[in-house]
């Protein structure tokens, strides 16, 4: 898998994934809840990037049987029709910004418990249309280089590091984290707009650059 896919790690996490594992620090049992978090993003971007493989896999396969320089064709298309999607998503957050609101479900991880961060560590993986672009990406990646599933593993230990950083300030800074998260999850959840077009931005830049 070229290093260059890594970067999508970032793309992963930014929108209300990000949101959500900040919202998780700030429940009454934070470590518990987050690492159960954490295990459900893991398991979801694992097998998230193991189907896309497949699914271009049989797509190489039957556009160009034999030939695998060929094979990237099926991606290349996939990608930038996913690239047209997430801008039209953009333009769409900026042009309703004033009146685009949280998805309701971040408030209720307030009360959450480990089994329902771990629901919610996979789902919001699995569900997120920029999640599953990126996992496209990573997946062709892997097809067109004709990897194995496991070269994505560095892929997937980046995108749970990322979606651990909030749990991390909080055990290294102690209670300053426990002051500032709480105003940090507020300005995140009143600017989801922000997030949401820069996340799609990301992911834009890295998909087109060479």
């Amino acid at each position: 898998m070229e290093l260059q896919v890594l970067p999508l790690a970032v793309t992963m996490m930014a929108g209300p994934q990000i949101v959500a594992a900040v919202v998780l620090v700030t429940t009454a049992r934070p470590v518990r809840v987050c690492l159960a978090f954490l295990l459900g993003v893991a398991i979801a971007t694992a097998a998230g990037v193991a189907l896309a493989r497949g699914i271009f896999a049989l797509l190489g396969q039957a556009i160009a049987p034999g030939n695998p320089s060929d094979r990237g064709v099926a991606a290349v298309v996939v990608q930038l029709v996913l690239v047209g999607l997430l801008a039209l998503v953009a333009v769409k957050n900026v042009v309703k910004r004033r009146t685009v609101e949280p998805p309701k479900w971040l408030g209720s991880l307030m009360e959450a418990g480990p089994r329902k961060a771990l629901t919610t560590g996979f789902l919001i993986i699995l569900v997120m249309p920029s999640d599953i672009a990126v996992m496209l990406t990573v997946g062709a990646n892997l097809e067109q280089h004709d990897a194995e599933w496991t070269a994505a593993l560095p892929f997937v230990a980046a995108t749970v590091l990322i979606a651990a950083l909030p749990l991390l300030v909080y055990l290294l800074l102690g209670d300053r984290a426990r002051h500032a998260m709480p105003r940090l999850r507020e300005w995140l959840t009143t600017h989801s707009w922000v997030v949401n077009v820069a996340a799609c931005l990301i992911f834009i830049v890295l998909i087109l650059a060479p």
